[in-house]
């Protein structure tokens, strides 16, 4: 068995991480942290999960060489536990956005902070298994994909190198948003309405131009649910368009062997998606105007987060991909 911290289990992504933690067959759970919600259990801030584990105080001297642990801090918090974590020989995945761009300089810009160890910056593996499979393995450090950048990549990755003018408009439920309240996120601010946000400055943006090597605009919007995330993704090919079959076969072969990516021929929603840790893409070719139409959908505190974290500490422990997710 191998033991997983869940260094904060308090929020939406956290209880969940330790829920599937909890029921995993190889893992077992170690610490459970919160700050303030520290001395209560985990069914007591999240009692759909039914764990009783206590949370807890962080502390350092409570792991071990060998353990994986799996951070789940707002971003600019994260990177300084991360760091304390692999300097003692733990294993880790940053659920936050602490480790996801490669270059120092753009946290100031995106994040408001200077990273502090640019050296594990550079380790860091994107925690995106359908691109990064092998390096996760061996990897020290996973920085966990944001939910929007799972959706719209999964989405357009098929695609890389052949299209250009890539928008994206997604659309995601409010635990998206995490458990802070805000006006913002108020049950009055939220219900019967649909809302973009942070237009034209949201830091998922450098992040989807990172990994598909172009820029990219990028628009949110909250809508009234609980879970569930759908990326719209437009671009135009910069050769020929290719026909729907061969579009759909390009999209099909990328994704063989990877077992939480479902190519659809119709548009999904986000009820086939829900509370599982698949995706499903759908491409499309508008021969009239030349370009992609690509959706993509997944479970923001799944495959947005929690259900990918575990499917990257499977492979960081050499267990199979599925393993604790089906």
């Amino acid at each position: 068995m191998t033991t997983v911290h869940v260094i904060g289990a308090a929020g939406y992504a956290g209880a969940q991480l330790a829920a599937l933690v909890d029921a995993h067959p190889h893992f077992t759970l170690g610490q459970v942290t919160a700050r303030a919600d520290a001395g209560k259990r985990i069914a007591d801030v999240a009692p759909e999960y039914r764990i009783d584990a206590v949370l807890q105080e962080f502390d350092l001297d409570g792991v071990a060489a060998g353990d994986f642990a799996a951070v789940c801090y707002p971003h600019a918090e994260a990177a300084a536990v991360v760091s304390e974590l692999v300097d003692r020989g733990v294993r880790v995945v940053d659920v936050s956005a602490d480790h996801r761009l490669t270059d120092p300089a753009a946290y100031p810009q995106w994040y408001g902070f200077e990273h502090p160890r640019p050296d594990l910056l550079a380790e860091a593996v994107y925690g995106l298994p359908e691109i990064n499979r092998q390096a996760i393995g061996s990897a020290r450090i996973v920085a966990n994909p944001g939910c929007y950048p799972t959706a719209s990549l999964l989405a357009l990755l098929p695609m890389k190198g052949r299209i250009t003018d890539i928008v994206i408009d997604a659309k995601s439920g409010v635990s998206g948003a995490g458990k802070t309240p805000s006006p913002d996120v108020h049950y009055c601010s939220v219900a019967d309405s649909v809302r973009a946000y942070k237009v034209l400055n949201h830091r998922h943006t450098p992040e989807i131009a990172q990994q598909m090597g172009a820029d990219a605009v990028f628009t949110p919007h909250l809508v009234p649910v609980d879970r569930g995330l759908l990326a719209s993704a437009y671009a135009r090919f910069t050769g020929d368009a290719p026909t729907q079959a061969e579009l759909t076969k390009a999209y099909v072969d990328f994704y063989d062997g990877h077992p939480f990516v479902e190519v659809v021929e119709s548009p999904p929603g986000m009820h086939a998606v829900q509370h599982n840790n698949f995706a499903q893409v759908c491409p499309m070719v508008d021969q009239a105007s030349g370009r992609l139409i690509a959706f993509g959908v997944i479970d923001n505190l799944m495959k947005g987060a929690a259900g990918q974290a575990v499917q990257n500490l499977n492979l960081m422990a050499g267990r199979p991909e599925t393993e604790g997710l089906l």
